[in-house]
């Protein structure tokens, strides 16, 4: 009997831990002050955003989902309120295998979300983090090129612009080092796609040269090298 005992607990041990392997990527959190609404996990898939899993929150902003990754990529958390606006109730992040906690509030649901345990996304928020200070600077810059004194002063001006040309250099020095220095994140060719429009591509391909070889064949580093391939 005892015998018979252990092996319904150990079956059904095995039963709870089934559901996860090392693939697996759970994503938990809470959304503060969320009383009422439904929340999505989504992702694209051929192109078209599909819904991976949805939970509805009654009361309580605490979520958690589980999903099989077979490699690092961008995931959305959207949440509809039911108030019949589908504004800003979008977090973008970097999902992979592992924990990753996502803590918000209702109504700056996607305005600095807290993000935890992604090394991918960590990346991603380093990059944009500094290419979002080029911009600012650029819209200082131009701002400032408006003012009426500049206006009647055409050395000023060119000065402004000039100022304006060697930021955006800047940033574009800035992506390049950041890829080459980063081969060994999934982030760097997504990162990198981004910046294929204005960036020479013969830079970037010597970024996708460096990349990983799991990072390389990774879906945005087959993404990244169908870019530079068709900008030839």
């Amino acid at each position: 009997m005892k015998r018979v005992l252990s092996i319904l607990v150990f079956v059904v041990l095995l039963a709870s831990c089934g559901g996860k392997s090392e693939n697996t990527m759970t994503v938990s959190g809470n959304v503060k002050g969320l009383k009422k609404g439904v929340l999505f996990l989504q992702h694209f898939q051929d192109s078209a955003l599909v819904v991976i899993d949805s939970i509805e929150i009654q009361g309580n902003g605490s979520f958690a989902f589980s999903h099989e990754v077979m490699e690092p990529e961008i995931f959305y958390l959207y949440l509809d309120k039911q108030d019949n606006n589908t504004i800003n109730d979008r977090i973008t992040f970097f999902g992979e295998a592992g924990e990753i906690t996502i803590n918000t509030q209702w109504n700056t649901f996607d305005l600095n979300p807290e993000i935890l345990g992604s090394k991918s996304h960590d990346k991603m928020e380093e990059f944009n983090e500094m290419m979002s200070n080029f911009s600012i600077r650029e819209i200082e810059l131009l701002q400032l090129g408006t003012l009426e004194e500049y206006q009647e002063d055409s050395l000023k001006l060119d000065s402004v612009q000039r100022l304006i040309d060697r930021n955006i250099i800047s940033s574009y020095r800035y992506a390049l080092n950041f890829g080459l220095m980063h081969g060994d994140s999934y982030a760097t060719p997504y990162l990198m796609s981004t910046v294929a429009d204005v960036v020479n591509p013969k830079y970037l391909d010597s970024v996708y040269g460096l990349l990983e070889p799991e990072v390389a064949s990774s879906k945005y580093g087959k993404a990244l090298k169908e870019q530079l391939e068709s900008s030839k």
